[in-house]
């Protein structure tokens, strides 16, 4: 009896409304919870030496206070001269605390010295002009090195569709044990970001060592940003 009571109402006019119902809710569940933090992978072939980093920053969970945080970059020289190859694969897990400001913890492997755990503080703040990472901490192996990094982007509108991409990058290293610099480096970018793909000029301001050896390299770098 209930089939026959109802199967007047399953008709092409109830079926079509039922549709837009449907229909039209579904972009507003695709847009509940928070937006989706990209993923930025970047390549510079510069003059001397051609140079790949990935940035990955995410929230174990969207409410969650623990994040993860990972700079990965190499760069090597054309002549495949492994004098000249630089890898650093930063693994660092953060606790936030306070409005932007956490402390992390984790290791960093290069191809220099190997694996160093280290701790420290970080700082962070993001909209839809600017983004700035700073990063001060120690590492626990035998040189002890103090380091303090920072990412810094300003993206300013220039059109709906374009918006011009700058960047600073920089990291200082100081072995406290031997109190020698141990490493420390400049990184430039001016281009232009069109949505996800930005690219542009690029320039690198290296320095090894006690003796500071200067390794410069300048470029054209073009980047993707993952969702």
């Amino acid at each position: 009896m209930q089939s026959r009571i109802f199967a007047p109402a399953l008709r092409p006019g109830f079926l079509w409304m039922v549709w837009m119902l449907v229909g039209g809710c579904l972009p507003v569940w695709a847009q509940e919870g928070p937006p989706k933090v990209p993923i930025p992978v970047e390549v510079m072939a510069g003059h001397d030496r051609l140079f790949f980093q990935m940035v990955v920053k995410k929230k174990f969970t969207p409410e969650s206070r623990f994040g993860f945080l990972s700079v990965s970059a190499f760069s090597a020289a054309y002549d495949n001269n492994s004098d000249d190859l630089d890898i650093a694969l930063p693994v660092l897990v953060n606790y936030t605390f306070y409005k932007g400001f956490a402390v992390v913890a984790g290791a960093t492997v290069n191809n220099k010295v190997g694996v160093g755990p280290q701790v420290g503080v970080q700082h962070s703040f993001a909209n839809k002009e600017w983004v700035a990472v700073t990063i001060a901490s120690l590492f626990l192996n035998e040189k002890r090195n103090a380091e303090i990094f920072g990412i810094y982007e300003y993206k300013p509108a220039l059109s709906a569709k374009v918006n011009l991409y700058t960047r600073l990058q920089l990291l200082y290293a100081h072995s406290t044990s031997e109190d020698t610099h141990a490493r420390s480096f400049l990184q430039l970018r001016a281009g232009l970001k069109m949505t996800a793909l930005n690219f542009g000029l690029g320039a690198h301001l290296d320095q090894y060592g006690p003796d500071k050896t200067y390794k410069p390299n300048y470029g054209i770098f073009v980047g993707w940003s993952f969702l």
